[in-house]
């Protein structure tokens, strides 16, 4: 990888061509081009080269990209070379969600425990995994040495949990409450209502437009 500073636009865009290659590779595509490549995922193709060019030179001029190298190559930039141990604080209705989603493993994020204060809850099995009383959290992560802590408790709780979970050792924190936290680790914020409200926001302006043309 290149030693540069790179956007985060580019590094969202990333997921895409990796989750993309993997589906040629099922279906036995050796190579493909920087156009066929862009527009499966509906981009530029130019756009395309400068991303993957952030990171190296995978392709070749007139031949493309060699789909299962690339595909290696980017799950190694991505950090997925390694399993991740994971815990969820909050096991309502995200949370086990979050937790009985599949996909996750298959990425190599394996889900340890989950932690929450209703008692009807506590002591629990969601997925095969252990209901904890939030109490515990700090010490499950420093014996367990967990890597990433999600968040999916309520929004009052989110800053206190975020707190408990950089003391005690997590190196990053993705967080699906609607509230702004302030950690010194990495954070990803993922509001599902923001992502509704681009998607009303779009419905909106397709209305409009159809008003003014009738």
């Amino acid at each position: 990888m290149k030693n540069k500073k790179v956007s985060k636009a580019v590094i969202r865009r990333l997921p895409r061509y990796y989750r993309e290659l993997g589906l040629l590779k099922q279906k036995k595509i050796e190579r493909i081009s920087s156009g066929d490549l862009a527009e499966r995922l509906g981009l530029n193709p130019s756009q395309v080269r400068q991303d993957l060019n952030c990171f190296g030179g995978f392709g070749q001029q007139g031949y493309g990209y060699q789909v299962s190298s690339l595909h290696k190559e980017l799950a190694s930039i991505l950090g997925l070379t390694r399993t991740y141990r994971a815990i969820i604080a909050g096991a309502g209705n995200i949370g086990q969600a979050l937790c009985k989603y599949e996909g996750f493993l298959e990425l190599g994020f394996e889900t340890l425990a989950l932690f929450d204060i209703d008692k009807s809850l506590v002591g629990k099995l969601v997925c095969e995994k252990p209901v904890m009383h939030i109490d515990k959290m700090g010490d499950f992560i420093l014996s367990n040495n967990v890597d990433i802590g999600i968040i999916a408790a309520r929004r009052r709780a989110a800053q206190p949990i975020a707190d408990i979970m950089v003391k005690s050792g997590i190196r990053a924190i993705w967080n699906f409450v609607p509230a702004d936290i302030t950690v010194p680790v990495p954070l990803e914020n993922v509001h599902l209502s923001d992502s509704l409200l681009v998607l009303t926001y779009q419905l909106a302006s397709a209305n409009e437009q159809e008003q003014d043309k009738a």
